[in-house]
């Protein structure tokens, strides 16, 4: 059975950091893309990065690039998400999830989802 389990969020000040981590098992994930989507109150999800498990291309949506880093360990089967000069407009539900499509997963669409983390950002 294969689970993403998101941690890390919270409540932070503007222009503070967070870190997501998402933690991936029931199946190797080489050849997926991991990604990173968040929900917005009232707001339809959004991709917001992505990487490759095996190679580590990463590709991020323009409102979080500079600001916002993908990153994955091997070793710990796990995906982050390093979020620097958080904005109030990041306030969301982030969820984790994989695609056996690197271009699939920018569209929204995926195999495996987590359950999500909130993430509040007060300005």
């Amino acid at each position: 059975q294969v689970q993403l389990v998101e941690s890390g969020g919270g409540l932070v000040q503007a222009g503070g950091s967070l870190r997501l981590s998402c933690i991936a098992s029931g199946r190797t994930f080489s050849g997926y893309t991991m990604g990173w989507f968040r929900q917005a109150p009232g707001k339809e999800r959004e991709f917001v990065a992505r990487i490759t498990w095996d190679y580590g291309n990463v590709y991020y949506t323009d409102s979080v690039k500079g600001r916002f880093t993908i990153s994955r360990d091997y070793t710990k089967n796990t995906v982050y998400l390093q979020m620097n000069n958080m904005k109030s407009e990041d306030t969301a539900v982030y969820y984790c999830a994989s695609s056996r499509s690197a271009g699939s997963i920018v569209s929204g669409q995926a195999d495996y989802w987590g359950q999500g983390t909130q993430v509040t950002v007060s300005s």
